[in-house]
């Protein structure tokens, strides 16, 4: 389907009332979104609701209302980048400076005033530095691990500086300020990093850039090996049931990698830059969607040639896709002032939630406490 096929079938989502915190930059009433029919019944059928940012200012929680309408919730952060979740209790978030941690605050068949039945609260904030943090994981200890695009190595949060690298390329010196290959995805296996994807294996500050068309590369974390070359600009490795998949944003392609033969198999094509992605079951897979434009550095892709080719234009959005089908089979459309999505995120089992922000007094206002008891018995033997 077109994507002016994909508008026209479309119905326009209104962000929940209330949810911007200020009138500050591109916020919610300023978006217009964009959904398919079935994209609220896909969530309920999959028991589902989605997490997903679009720098410079909004992370968004999508889910449904007890009518079965697309509830969307929209909170101002900085740059918001990857996005990790452990379950639907606990949300990592990454943005320009800061990796973010958020607590859901409900118990279980608890719901807020307004119906939500996950309230995401910043218990975290860990200062990075400006690293250019990309994708993020959590690894099997509950540490966060990320990619460290601006050192191009793996990295974890430190109490006293401002990251501790964990890998790096085998092809590169060791981590070392300046983005020489573009480390940009993670995939995690079993609690562990398993796949990275880089945009080339440059050594040089920038030399990247030249490799964007088709020099992009899969590498396996354990031996440090390629096992899949001349892709452009992959990101977003994810590993799912036995398989690796990889968005391969410079030609619009989501697909599977081929371990035994080193290649990547395409599966489907949306009208973007591909990065983000989700799997949700054995059957869909959720990817974001970018918009390119002239000059940038997403242009002057493959990507271009085919959207010319086909007559489409590029999209901003998240598209599920049928993995089976190789189809695009529901979508959140956005259109407004901004261009891209750098990640999306499956939350299982939550089916509206929301988040407090910061530049609003709820923070100040939302205050819970631990109903376990210290170990400081007081001298009545009563705890303290």
């Amino acid at each position: 389907m077109s994507v002016s096929a994909m508008q026209a079938a479309s119905a326009r989502v209104p962000p929940e009332a209330g949810t911007a915190d200020d009138g500050t930059g591109p916020a919610g009433d300023e978006l217009e979104l964009l959904a398919s029919p079935g994209m609220a019944a896909w969530l309920v059928d999959q028991r589902v609701s989605l997490a997903f940012g679009t720098p410079p200012l909004k992370l968004w929680l999508v889910g449904v209302d007890d009518d079965g309408e697309l509830a969307v919730f929209d909170r101002s952060l900085d740059k918001v980048m990857g996005i990790a979740a452990e379950g639907a209790e606990r949300l990592w978030v990454a943005t320009r400076f800061e990796l973010w941690r958020f607590e859901n605050v409900l118990d279980p068949g608890e719901r807020t005033a307004d119906g939500q039945d996950r309230l995401y609260v910043p218990r975290q904030l860990l200062a990075v530095g400006d690293v250019n943090v990309h994708d993020v994981g959590v690894d099997a200890d509950g540490r966060d691990l990320w990619v460290n695009t601006r050192f191009g190595c793996l990295a974890s949060t430190s109490t006293s500086a401002s990251f501790v690298p964990r890998w790096w390329p085998p092809f590169l010196d060791g981590p070392r300020q300046g983005d020489r290959c573009h480390l940009n995805g993670l995939a995690m296996r079993d609690g562990q990093a398993a796949f990275v994807t880089c945009v080339s294996r440059s050594t040089e500050v920038d030399g990247w850039r030249d490799g964007r068309r088709d020099q992009g590369c899969v590498l396996d974390v354990a031996s440090g090996e390629v096992v899949a070359t001349g892709l452009s600009m992959p990101h977003s490795p994810r590993w799912h049931g036995d398989d690796l998949w990889v968005a391969n944003a410079g030609t619009g392609e989501l697909g599977r990698v081929d371990l035994a033969r080193g290649r990547f198999e395409p599966v489907a094509f949306a009208p973007g830059f591909l990065r983000g992605l989700s799997l949700v079951g054995d059957r869909f897979a959720v990817v974001g969607s970018s918009k390119p434009r002239r000059g940038d550095i997403y242009s002057g892709l493959p990507l271009d040639d085919v959207l010319e080719e086909r007559g489409l234009a590029p999209h901003l959005g998240i598209f599920v896709v049928d993995v089976d089908l190789g189809e695009l089979v529901e979508w959140l459309l956005i259109e407004g002032p901004v261009r891209e999505l750098f990640d999306v995120c499956a939350l299982p089992g939550a089916r509206r939630p929301a988040a407090i922000g910061l530049l609003t007094d709820e923070i100040r206002r939302e205050i819970t406490f631990d109903p376990r008891w210290p170990a400081v018995p007081s001298a009545g033997g009563q705890h303290a």
